[in-house]
Protein backbone atom coordinates (compact mmCIF):
# COMPACT_ATOMS: atom_id res chain seq x y z
CA UNK A 1 0.00 0.00 0.00
CA UNK A 2 1.79 3.10 -1.26
CA UNK A 3 1.12 6.86 -1.11
CA UNK A 4 3.55 9.44 -2.49
CA UNK A 5 3.44 13.21 -2.07
CA UNK A 6 5.57 15.42 -4.31
CA UNK A 7 6.27 19.16 -4.30
CA UNK A 8 8.18 21.46 -6.63
CA UNK A 9 8.33 24.46 -4.31
CA UNK A 10 11.72 26.00 -3.71
CA UNK A 11 13.52 24.56 -1.89
CA UNK A 12 11.49 21.38 -2.34
CA UNK A 13 13.26 19.60 0.51
CA UNK A 14 11.34 21.81 2.94
CA UNK A 15 8.69 19.12 2.58
CA UNK A 16 10.69 17.35 5.28
CA UNK A 17 9.93 20.19 7.72
CA UNK A 18 6.21 19.94 6.97
CA UNK A 19 6.10 16.16 7.41
CA UNK A 20 8.49 16.20 10.38
CA UNK A 21 10.53 13.51 8.62
CA UNK A 22 14.15 14.05 7.54
CA UNK A 23 14.61 13.32 3.79
CA UNK A 24 18.04 11.75 4.43
CA UNK A 25 16.63 8.88 6.49
CA UNK A 26 14.20 5.98 6.28
CA UNK A 27 11.66 6.21 9.10
CA UNK A 28 9.96 3.04 10.34
CA UNK A 29 6.92 2.81 12.62
CA UNK A 30 5.31 -0.22 14.22
CA UNK A 31 1.52 -0.22 13.96
CA UNK A 32 -1.02 -2.69 15.32
CA UNK A 33 -1.59 -4.13 11.85
CA UNK A 34 1.88 -3.96 10.34
CA UNK A 35 4.87 -1.74 9.68
CA UNK A 36 4.87 1.72 8.08
CA UNK A 37 7.92 3.15 6.32
CA UNK A 38 8.43 6.78 5.30
CA UNK A 39 11.25 7.52 2.85
CA UNK A 40 12.14 9.95 0.07
CA UNK A 41 12.71 8.42 -3.40
CA UNK A 42 13.86 11.85 -4.60
CA UNK A 43 14.99 14.89 -2.64
CA UNK A 44 16.48 17.81 -4.53
CA UNK A 45 16.03 21.58 -4.21
CA UNK A 46 13.72 21.49 -7.24
CA UNK A 47 11.64 18.38 -6.59
CA UNK A 48 11.04 16.29 -3.50
CA UNK A 49 8.87 13.19 -3.05
CA UNK A 50 7.90 11.57 0.25
CA UNK A 51 6.57 8.02 0.20
CA UNK A 52 4.44 6.27 2.81
CA UNK A 53 4.65 2.50 2.41
CA UNK A 54 2.42 0.33 4.58
CA UNK A 55 3.37 -3.33 4.92
CA UNK A 56 0.39 -5.06 6.50
CA UNK A 57 0.47 -8.36 8.35
CA UNK A 58 -3.04 -9.58 7.58
CA UNK A 59 -2.17 -13.21 8.32
CA UNK A 60 -0.93 -12.23 11.77
CA UNK A 61 -4.06 -10.17 12.34
CA UNK A 62 -6.28 -13.14 11.58
CA UNK A 63 -4.25 -15.58 13.67
CA UNK A 64 -4.26 -13.28 16.72
CA UNK A 65 -7.97 -12.51 16.41
CA UNK A 66 -7.32 -8.83 15.70
CA UNK A 67 -10.02 -8.66 13.05
CA UNK A 68 -12.86 -6.13 13.25
CA UNK A 69 -13.94 -6.20 9.63
CA UNK A 70 -14.95 -8.77 7.06
CA UNK A 71 -12.45 -7.03 4.76
CA UNK A 72 -9.63 -8.86 6.61
CA UNK A 73 -10.83 -12.29 5.62
CA UNK A 74 -8.65 -15.38 6.07
CA UNK A 75 -6.48 -15.48 4.15
CA UNK A 76 -7.02 -14.01 0.71
CA UNK A 77 -7.97 -10.32 0.52
CA UNK A 78 -6.93 -7.07 -1.11
CA UNK A 79 -6.04 -5.17 2.09
CA UNK A 80 -2.22 -5.30 1.81
CA UNK A 81 -2.30 -3.82 -1.69
CA UNK A 82 -4.98 -1.08 -1.73
CA UNK A 83 -5.52 2.21 0.04
CA UNK A 84 -8.13 1.83 2.78
CA UNK A 85 -8.87 2.87 6.35
CA UNK A 86 -5.56 1.26 7.30
CA UNK A 87 -3.84 4.00 5.30
CA UNK A 88 -5.93 6.67 7.04
CA UNK A 89 -4.83 5.34 10.42
CA UNK A 90 -1.20 5.34 9.27
CA UNK A 91 -1.47 8.97 8.11
CA UNK A 92 -2.99 9.98 11.44
CA UNK A 93 -0.22 8.27 13.40
CA UNK A 94 2.82 9.03 11.25
CA UNK A 95 1.93 12.48 9.87
CA UNK A 96 -0.18 13.71 12.79
CA UNK A 97 1.43 17.16 13.11
CA UNK A 98 1.21 17.74 9.37
CA UNK A 99 -2.40 16.53 9.28
CA UNK A 100 -3.36 19.26 11.73
CA UNK A 101 -1.13 21.92 10.16
CA UNK A 102 1.52 22.12 12.89
CA UNK A 103 5.20 22.82 12.26
CA UNK A 104 7.55 23.55 15.13
CA UNK A 105 10.15 25.29 12.97
CA UNK A 106 8.25 26.42 9.85
CA UNK A 107 4.68 27.29 10.83
CA UNK A 108 4.47 29.98 8.15
CA UNK A 109 5.19 27.26 5.57
CA UNK A 110 2.55 24.96 7.04
CA UNK A 111 0.01 27.77 6.59
CA UNK A 112 1.02 28.39 2.98
CA UNK A 113 -0.44 26.91 -0.21
CA UNK A 114 2.25 25.09 -2.18
CA UNK A 115 2.28 22.97 -5.37
CA UNK A 116 1.55 19.38 -4.37
CA UNK A 117 0.89 16.14 -6.20
CA UNK A 118 -0.23 12.96 -4.48
CA UNK A 119 -0.31 9.52 -6.06
CA UNK A 120 -2.25 6.64 -4.52
CA UNK A 121 -0.92 3.51 -6.18
CA UNK A 122 -4.16 1.49 -5.90
CA UNK A 123 -7.42 2.94 -4.63
CA UNK A 124 -10.70 0.98 -4.53
CA UNK A 125 -13.37 3.14 -6.17
CA UNK A 126 -16.59 1.29 -5.42
CA UNK A 127 -18.58 3.98 -7.20
CA UNK A 128 -16.30 4.14 -10.23
CA UNK A 129 -14.28 6.99 -11.69
CA UNK A 130 -17.26 9.36 -11.69
CA UNK A 131 -17.62 9.00 -7.93
CA UNK A 132 -13.88 9.54 -7.50
CA UNK A 133 -14.01 12.79 -9.46
CA UNK A 134 -17.14 14.01 -7.66
CA UNK A 135 -15.27 13.73 -4.36
CA UNK A 136 -11.89 15.25 -5.23
CA UNK A 137 -12.57 17.76 -8.01
CA UNK A 138 -14.79 20.06 -5.87
CA UNK A 139 -11.79 20.39 -3.55
CA UNK A 140 -9.74 21.92 -6.35
CA UNK A 141 -7.76 18.90 -7.56
CA UNK A 142 -6.75 17.98 -11.06
CA UNK A 143 -7.58 14.27 -10.99
CA UNK A 144 -5.91 11.57 -13.11
CA UNK A 145 -7.41 8.09 -12.75
CA UNK A 146 -5.95 5.01 -14.42
CA UNK A 147 -8.06 1.86 -14.23
CA UNK A 148 -6.83 -1.73 -14.15
CA UNK A 149 -8.11 -4.73 -16.08
CA UNK A 150 -9.70 -7.43 -13.97
CA UNK A 151 -7.25 -9.81 -15.61
CA UNK A 152 -4.80 -8.70 -18.29
CA UNK A 153 -5.04 -12.18 -19.81
CA UNK A 154 -8.75 -11.66 -20.43
CA UNK A 155 -9.32 -8.05 -21.53
CA UNK A 156 -12.94 -8.79 -22.38
CA UNK A 157 -13.66 -9.07 -18.69
CA UNK A 158 -13.30 -5.31 -18.49
CA UNK A 159 -12.00 -3.04 -15.75
CA UNK A 160 -11.99 -3.76 -12.05
CA UNK A 161 -12.94 -1.36 -9.23
CA UNK A 162 -9.33 -0.29 -8.64
CA UNK A 163 -7.55 2.83 -9.90
CA UNK A 164 -4.15 4.45 -9.76
CA UNK A 165 -5.08 7.98 -8.70
CA UNK A 166 -3.13 11.20 -9.11
CA UNK A 167 -4.20 14.40 -7.33
CA UNK A 168 -2.61 17.73 -8.23
CA UNK A 169 -3.29 21.16 -6.69
CA UNK A 170 -1.78 24.23 -5.12
CA UNK A 171 -2.93 23.80 -1.55
CA UNK A 172 -1.79 23.45 2.05
CA UNK A 173 -0.28 20.09 2.93
CA UNK A 174 -2.68 19.74 5.88
CA UNK A 175 -5.62 20.08 3.49
CA UNK A 176 -4.33 17.41 1.12
CA UNK A 177 -3.67 15.00 3.99
CA UNK A 178 -7.10 15.72 5.45
CA UNK A 179 -8.81 15.07 2.10
CA UNK A 180 -6.96 11.79 1.58
CA UNK A 181 -7.47 10.69 5.20
CA UNK A 182 -11.26 11.12 4.98
CA UNK A 183 -11.97 10.24 1.36
CA UNK A 184 -9.90 7.06 0.97
CA UNK A 185 -12.19 5.00 3.26
CA UNK A 186 -15.18 6.71 1.63
CA UNK A 187 -14.06 5.41 -1.78
CA UNK A 188 -13.28 1.98 -0.31
CA UNK A 189 -16.69 1.99 1.46
CA UNK A 190 -15.36 0.06 4.44
CA UNK A 191 -13.46 0.45 7.69
CA UNK A 192 -11.46 -2.15 9.53
CA UNK A 193 -12.59 -1.08 13.00
CA UNK A 194 -15.79 -0.44 14.95
CA UNK A 195 -17.45 2.86 14.13
CA UNK A 196 -19.25 4.69 16.94
CA UNK A 197 -19.85 8.20 18.29
CA UNK A 198 -16.10 8.87 18.55
CA UNK A 199 -15.82 8.51 14.79
CA UNK A 200 -18.24 11.44 14.35
CA UNK A 201 -15.89 13.59 16.43
CA UNK A 202 -12.93 12.45 14.33
CA UNK A 203 -14.69 13.24 11.05
CA UNK A 204 -15.50 16.78 12.20
CA UNK A 205 -12.04 17.28 13.69
CA UNK A 206 -10.22 16.24 10.51
CA UNK A 207 -12.68 17.27 7.80
CA UNK A 208 -14.81 19.96 9.40
CA UNK A 209 -13.09 22.86 7.61
CA UNK A 210 -14.05 21.69 4.12
CA UNK A 211 -16.82 19.11 4.47
CA UNK A 212 -19.53 21.65 5.25
CA UNK A 213 -19.27 23.18 1.75
CA UNK A 214 -18.69 19.94 -0.16
CA UNK A 215 -21.57 19.11 -2.56
CA UNK A 216 -21.28 15.40 -1.63
CA UNK A 217 -21.16 15.93 2.15
CA UNK A 218 -24.11 13.58 2.83
CA UNK A 219 -22.51 10.78 0.79
CA UNK A 220 -19.14 11.35 2.46
CA UNK A 221 -20.58 11.35 5.98
CA UNK A 222 -22.61 8.20 5.37
CA UNK A 223 -19.77 6.18 3.90
CA UNK A 224 -17.13 7.48 6.31
CA UNK A 225 -19.37 6.36 9.17
CA UNK A 226 -19.78 2.91 7.63
CA UNK A 227 -23.35 3.56 6.43
CA UNK A 228 -24.65 4.02 9.97
CA UNK A 229 -27.32 6.56 9.11
CA UNK A 230 -27.95 7.73 12.67
CA UNK A 231 -24.27 8.68 13.03
CA UNK A 232 -24.28 10.38 9.62
CA UNK A 233 -27.36 12.41 10.62
CA UNK A 234 -25.62 13.44 13.82
CA UNK A 235 -22.43 14.44 12.01
CA UNK A 236 -24.28 16.54 9.45
CA UNK A 237 -26.49 18.14 12.07
CA UNK A 238 -23.45 19.14 14.12
CA UNK A 239 -21.63 20.33 11.02
CA UNK A 240 -24.51 22.39 9.61
CA UNK A 241 -26.61 23.42 12.60
CA UNK A 242 -24.13 24.17 15.31
CA UNK A 243 -21.64 26.31 13.38
CA UNK A 244 -18.72 27.20 15.64
CA UNK A 245 -20.43 26.02 18.80
CA UNK A 246 -18.44 22.78 18.80
CA UNK A 247 -19.32 19.17 19.55
CA UNK A 248 -20.67 19.80 23.06
CA UNK A 249 -23.33 22.28 21.97
CA UNK A 250 -25.80 21.43 24.73
CA UNK A 251 -29.18 22.88 25.56
CA UNK A 252 -27.62 24.68 28.50
CA UNK A 253 -25.13 26.45 26.25
CA UNK A 254 -27.71 27.11 23.55
CA UNK A 255 -29.99 28.92 25.98
CA UNK A 256 -27.42 30.42 28.33
CA UNK A 257 -27.72 33.96 26.99
CA UNK A 258 -31.50 33.77 26.82
CA UNK A 259 -31.68 32.67 30.45
CA UNK A 260 -29.53 35.62 31.55
CA UNK A 261 -31.55 38.10 29.50
CA UNK A 262 -34.94 36.71 30.51
CA UNK A 263 -34.23 35.75 34.14
CA UNK A 264 -36.15 38.67 35.68
CA UNK A 265 -39.27 37.47 33.88
CA UNK A 266 -38.87 33.76 34.76
CA UNK A 267 -39.84 33.40 31.14
CA UNK A 268 -38.53 29.89 30.54
CA UNK A 269 -40.57 28.50 33.43
CA UNK A 270 -43.70 30.18 32.10
CA UNK A 271 -43.05 28.87 28.60
CA UNK A 272 -42.70 25.30 29.80
CA UNK A 273 -45.81 25.61 31.94
CA UNK A 274 -47.86 26.97 29.06
CA UNK A 275 -46.69 24.28 26.65
CA UNK A 276 -47.41 21.52 29.17
CA UNK A 277 -50.90 22.96 29.75
CA UNK A 278 -51.62 23.03 26.02
CA UNK A 279 -50.60 19.40 25.66
CA UNK A 280 -52.74 18.39 28.63
CA UNK A 281 -55.74 20.27 27.28
CA UNK A 282 -55.45 18.44 23.95
CA UNK A 283 -55.97 15.02 25.60
CA UNK A 284 -52.77 13.80 23.91
CA UNK A 285 -51.37 10.54 25.27
CA UNK A 286 -48.13 10.11 23.26
CA UNK A 287 -46.04 13.29 23.16
CA UNK A 288 -42.70 14.45 21.78
CA UNK A 289 -40.27 17.11 22.98
CA UNK A 290 -38.21 18.00 19.91
CA UNK A 291 -34.94 19.69 20.85
CA UNK A 292 -35.53 18.39 24.38
CA UNK A 293 -32.15 19.53 25.69
CA UNK A 294 -31.78 18.72 29.37
CA UNK A 295 -35.32 17.42 29.74
CA UNK A 296 -36.99 20.26 31.68
CA UNK A 297 -40.26 19.99 29.78
CA UNK A 298 -40.12 16.20 29.82
CA UNK A 299 -39.88 16.23 33.62
CA UNK A 300 -43.14 18.19 33.79
CA UNK A 301 -44.86 15.87 31.37
CA UNK A 302 -43.73 12.74 33.20
CA UNK A 303 -45.60 13.93 36.29
CA UNK A 304 -48.90 13.76 34.38
CA UNK A 305 -50.51 10.30 34.21
CA UNK A 306 -52.32 11.39 31.05
CA UNK A 307 -49.11 10.97 29.02
CA UNK A 308 -48.50 7.28 28.39
CA UNK A 309 -45.39 7.99 26.28
CA UNK A 310 -42.99 10.91 26.65
CA UNK A 311 -40.16 11.00 24.11
CA UNK A 312 -37.36 13.55 23.82
CA UNK A 313 -35.10 14.04 20.80
CA UNK A 314 -31.93 16.13 20.63
CA UNK A 315 -28.84 16.33 18.44
CA UNK A 316 -26.49 16.78 21.42
CA UNK A 317 -25.29 13.62 23.15
CA UNK A 318 -24.17 15.69 26.13
CA UNK A 319 -27.63 17.25 26.51
CA UNK A 320 -29.25 13.82 26.40
CA UNK A 321 -26.92 12.64 29.14
CA UNK A 322 -27.95 15.62 31.27
CA UNK A 323 -31.58 14.80 30.53
CA UNK A 324 -31.06 11.20 31.58
CA UNK A 325 -29.64 12.40 34.90
CA UNK A 326 -32.38 15.01 35.42
CA UNK A 327 -35.12 12.46 34.72
CA UNK A 328 -33.31 9.78 36.76
CA UNK A 329 -34.05 7.22 34.08
CA UNK A 330 -31.62 4.70 35.52
CA UNK A 331 -33.44 4.57 38.85
CA UNK A 332 -37.10 4.99 37.86
CA UNK A 333 -39.59 2.24 38.67
CA UNK A 334 -39.96 -0.10 35.70
CA UNK A 335 -43.51 1.01 34.89
CA UNK A 336 -42.61 4.72 34.79
CA UNK A 337 -39.34 4.11 32.95
CA UNK A 338 -41.30 2.37 30.24
CA UNK A 339 -43.17 5.60 29.52
CA UNK A 340 -40.04 7.67 28.83
CA UNK A 341 -37.38 7.51 26.13
CA UNK A 342 -34.57 9.71 24.80
CA UNK A 343 -33.59 9.70 21.13
CA UNK A 344 -30.39 10.96 19.55
CA UNK A 345 -31.16 12.63 16.22
CA UNK A 346 -31.60 15.77 14.19
CA UNK A 347 -34.72 17.77 13.39
CA UNK A 348 -33.69 18.26 9.77
CA UNK A 349 -33.62 14.58 8.75
CA UNK A 350 -36.64 12.34 8.32
CA UNK A 351 -36.86 9.92 11.24
CA UNK A 352 -39.44 7.15 11.48
CA UNK A 353 -39.00 7.01 15.26
CA UNK A 354 -40.94 10.27 15.73
CA UNK A 355 -43.94 9.34 13.57
CA UNK A 356 -47.37 8.53 15.02
CA UNK A 357 -47.42 10.80 18.09
CA UNK A 358 -50.42 12.75 19.35
CA UNK A 359 -48.53 15.92 20.24
CA UNK A 360 -45.15 17.57 19.76
CA UNK A 361 -43.49 20.54 21.45
CA UNK A 362 -40.80 22.63 19.73
CA UNK A 363 -39.74 25.14 22.38
CA UNK A 364 -37.31 27.90 21.35
CA UNK A 365 -35.76 25.81 18.58
CA UNK A 366 -36.69 27.13 15.13
CA UNK A 367 -34.73 30.37 15.56
CA UNK A 368 -31.54 28.26 15.58
CA UNK A 369 -32.20 27.03 12.01
CA UNK A 370 -31.28 28.99 8.91
CA UNK A 371 -33.45 29.08 5.79
CA UNK A 372 -32.62 25.74 4.17
CA UNK A 373 -32.66 23.78 7.40
CA UNK A 374 -35.88 25.43 8.51
CA UNK A 375 -37.51 24.17 5.30
CA UNK A 376 -36.18 20.68 5.98
CA UNK A 377 -37.51 20.84 9.54
CA UNK A 378 -40.97 21.80 8.27
CA UNK A 379 -41.17 18.69 6.11
CA UNK A 380 -39.70 16.39 8.76
CA UNK A 381 -42.26 17.46 11.35
CA UNK A 382 -45.40 18.48 9.49
CA UNK A 383 -45.24 16.23 6.43
CA UNK A 384 -43.55 13.04 7.65
CA UNK A 385 -43.89 12.81 11.46
CA UNK A 386 -47.30 14.51 11.31
CA UNK A 387 -48.42 14.68 14.96
CA UNK A 388 -52.02 15.70 15.62
CA UNK A 389 -50.88 18.74 17.61
CA UNK A 390 -47.70 20.80 17.33
CA UNK A 391 -46.75 23.63 19.69
CA UNK A 392 -44.01 26.00 18.55
CA UNK A 393 -42.57 28.86 20.59
CA UNK A 394 -40.03 31.45 19.42
CA UNK A 395 -38.83 34.89 20.60
CA UNK A 396 -40.69 38.06 19.62
CA UNK A 397 -37.94 40.39 18.39
CA UNK A 398 -40.14 43.47 18.92
CA UNK A 399 -39.94 42.92 22.68
CA UNK A 400 -36.12 42.93 22.74
CA UNK A 401 -35.94 46.70 23.36
CA UNK A 402 -37.34 46.09 26.85
CA UNK A 403 -34.36 43.94 27.91
CA UNK A 404 -31.91 46.28 29.64
CA UNK A 405 -28.95 43.91 29.25
CA UNK A 406 -29.43 43.32 25.51
CA UNK A 407 -27.64 45.66 23.11
CA UNK A 408 -29.70 47.34 20.43
CA UNK A 409 -30.06 45.26 17.29
CA UNK A 410 -28.70 42.10 18.95
CA UNK A 411 -30.50 38.76 19.18
CA UNK A 412 -31.07 37.07 22.53
CA UNK A 413 -28.46 34.45 21.66
CA UNK A 414 -25.48 34.58 19.31
CA UNK A 415 -26.55 31.29 17.68
CA UNK A 416 -29.98 32.60 16.64
CA UNK A 417 -30.26 32.73 12.86
CA UNK A 418 -33.28 35.02 13.12
CA UNK A 419 -35.79 36.46 15.56
CA UNK A 420 -39.18 37.26 14.04
CA UNK A 421 -41.69 40.04 14.51
CA UNK A 422 -45.20 38.88 15.32
CA UNK A 423 -46.41 39.35 11.75
CA UNK A 424 -43.40 37.40 10.40
CA UNK A 425 -44.03 34.46 12.70
CA UNK A 426 -47.72 34.42 11.91
CA UNK A 427 -47.03 34.52 8.16
CA UNK A 428 -44.61 31.60 8.47
CA UNK A 429 -46.97 29.57 10.64
CA UNK A 430 -49.98 30.14 8.38
CA UNK A 431 -47.90 29.12 5.35
CA UNK A 432 -46.82 25.90 7.07
CA UNK A 433 -50.39 25.13 8.16
CA UNK A 434 -51.74 25.65 4.65
CA UNK A 435 -49.06 23.52 2.98
CA UNK A 436 -49.33 20.57 5.30
CA UNK A 437 -53.01 20.44 6.26
CA UNK A 438 -53.07 22.08 9.69
CA UNK A 439 -54.88 25.00 11.25
CA UNK A 440 -52.94 27.30 13.57
CA UNK A 441 -53.86 29.54 16.50
CA UNK A 442 -51.59 32.09 18.16
CA UNK A 443 -51.06 33.12 21.75
CA UNK A 444 -48.48 34.97 23.85
CA UNK A 445 -46.21 33.95 26.71
CA UNK A 446 -45.09 36.49 29.28
CA UNK A 447 -46.26 40.00 30.13
CA UNK A 448 -47.89 41.70 27.15
CA UNK A 449 -46.87 45.22 26.17
CA UNK A 450 -49.66 47.04 24.35
CA UNK A 451 -47.29 48.13 21.56
CA UNK A 452 -44.61 45.45 21.50
CA UNK A 453 -46.53 42.31 22.39
CA UNK A 454 -45.17 39.56 24.65
CA UNK A 455 -41.54 38.34 24.86
CA UNK A 456 -42.44 34.91 23.48
CA UNK A 457 -44.91 34.03 20.73
CA UNK A 458 -46.59 30.67 20.42
CA UNK A 459 -48.27 28.87 17.53
CA UNK A 460 -50.52 25.86 18.17
CA UNK A 461 -51.00 23.72 15.05
CA UNK A 462 -53.88 21.23 14.90
CA UNK A 463 -54.10 18.60 12.17
CA UNK A 464 -57.17 18.98 10.01
CA UNK A 465 -59.62 16.09 10.23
Amino acid sequence: MLLTITTTMSPATDLGYLLHKNPSRVHTFELAFGVCHVFYPEASPHRCTAALLLDMDTVGMVRTGNRNSSSVYPYVNDRPYVASSFMSVAISRVFREALFGKSKHRQELADKKIPLEAVISVLPCRGGEGSLRSLFEPLGYEVVAEGFDLDDRFPNWGKGPYYRVGLKAVTRLKDMLSHINVLVPVMDNDKHYWVGDDEVDKLLRIGGEWLKDHPEREFIARRYLKNRRSLARTALARLLDEGDAGPEFSDARRRENEDVIEEKLSLNEERLERVADKLKASAAARVLDLGCGEGKLMKRLMAEKQFSTVTGLDVSVRSLEYARQRLRLDSLPEKMAGRVSLLHGSLIYRDSRIAGYDGAAVVEVIEHLDGGRLKAFERVLFEFARPKLVIVTTPNVEYNVKFENLAAGKFRHSDHRFEWRRDEFEAWARGVAERFGYVVEFSSVGDVDTLLGAPTQMGVFSLCA
